[in-house]
């Protein structure tokens, strides 16, 4: 399961969207510096059209969507990479993660103390950056350490992490994120082993106040991070954390109904989520039957016996065919009976590529 983590400094707004995103108030959102201690958890469902109509199709009251796992991380200050405030701890439970969603506080209220003591985003996004290039160093000088030994004694990998190290301990000793320096796709792969923090895949959450939703190109603060996110090639999503937590307590319809009252089509929630699984390069295949309609989890370019180890290791090992139909193929023809008259309903090897939307049934023997 994708695991992304809240983070952002004390008082930004993480427990309250990370109480929006997990609907419920699990996580204390509360006015002071490190109100939360301990990471919550929660498992939030990735948003899917698709399947409330497929299990009307195929006549099933249960739905399983694909979910994602959020963490709401204690606040960072600065000095969290000497031990400072909750340092270590932080830093323990961001390497956890595959994902980074920092919380930007993108609003002006006197009621909510900034612990900087004044609102810049800029400033803040630079701190954690700072923080985490910083405990970064440290990893690649202890790496580089080793890979010196190990080359002396004729290891020839040594050579290309040294070679990586190089390129990527410059920019950490600027206060750059290694996700900024230009590499190869081997030399990604030997940056991936050393597991530096700056090279997670990052989503900037812009919280704004409720009265700039409908209109956040008119805010300069919006305008700064965005800017930041383009320069490192991450994401950035607008939000109200405070709007999508009060969200939580209507029903679905009126929801809606309400953001578009602020003229906003979409939740702030369901587009973070979404992002966090574009950034990492995940689709999902769905599988339908009088069970259950289930959206599965997979890297885009996965092959079709590999997807089927998604399911269940046996799957994969016996792996015989894929009957594979388009989502829209599938609820244009009716029904699967329908579509496989029509030479909708395609048989696949095991090497044929997963596409978005696939509606999968997998033949094995086991």
């Amino acid at each position: 399961m994708l695991r992304a983590g809240i983070v952002g400094l004390p008082n930004v707004g993480k427990s309250t969207l990370f109480n929006a995103l997990t609907a419920q108030s699990a996580a204390l959102a509360a006015n002071y510096p490190f109100a939360t201690i301990e990471p919550n958890v929660g498992v939030v469902a990735v948003p899917d059209d698709r399947l409330e109509p497929l299990a009307q199709l195929v006549k099933t009251q249960t739905i399983v969507p694909a979910t994602v796992e959020f963490l709401d991380i204690a606040g960072l200050v600065r000095g969290a990479s000497k031990g400072e405030g909750l340092g270590n701890q932080f830093l323990a439970n961001i390497r956890e993660t595959d994902t980074v969603v920092q919380v930007v506080r993108c609003f002006e209220d006197d009621s909510v103390i900034h612990v900087e003591g004044k609102v810049d985003p800029v400033r803040d996004i630079e701190t954690i950056q700072i923080e985490l290039a910083l405990a970064d160093l440290a990893t690649a000088e202890r790496r580089r350490e080793k890979a010196q030994k190990n080359l002396k004694g004729g290891d020839k990998l040594a050579r290309a992490e040294l070679e990586v190290l190089d390129k990527i301990q410059p920019a950490l000793e600027a206060g750059r994120a290694a996700r900024t320096v230009s590499l190869t796709d081997d030399e990604r792969a030997i940056a991936r082993s050393f597991f530096l923090l700056t090279l997670k895949p990052t989503i900037y959450a812009a919280n704004v106040d409720e009265t700039t939703l409908a209109s956040p190109d008119e805010n300069a603060m919006v305008t700064e991070v965005r800017r930041i996110a383009a320069a490192e090639a991450a994401e950035c999503v607008v939000i109200c954390a405070q709007l999508e937590a009060e969200l939580v307590a209507l029903p679905p319809h009126e929801r809606l109904d309400y953001l578009n009252s602020l003229g906003v089509s979409t939740s702030g929630v369901d587009r973070l989520i979404k992002s966090a699984y574009h950034l990492l390069g995940l689709m999902s295949f769905l599988t339908a039957g009088e069970k259950e309609v289930r959206a599965w989890t997979i890297p885009q370019g996965t092959r079709a016996q590999t997807a089927a180890g998604t399911i269940h290791s046996d799957i994969e090992r016996g792996f015989i065919r894929a009957e594979v139909i388009s989502y829209e193929d599938l609820m244009a023809a009716g029904s699967t009976a329908v579509a496989r008259d029509k030479g909708l309903l395609r048989l696949e090897g095991k090497d044929y590529i997963m596409q978005e939307g696939d509606v999968v049934h997998f033949r094995f023997n086991v």
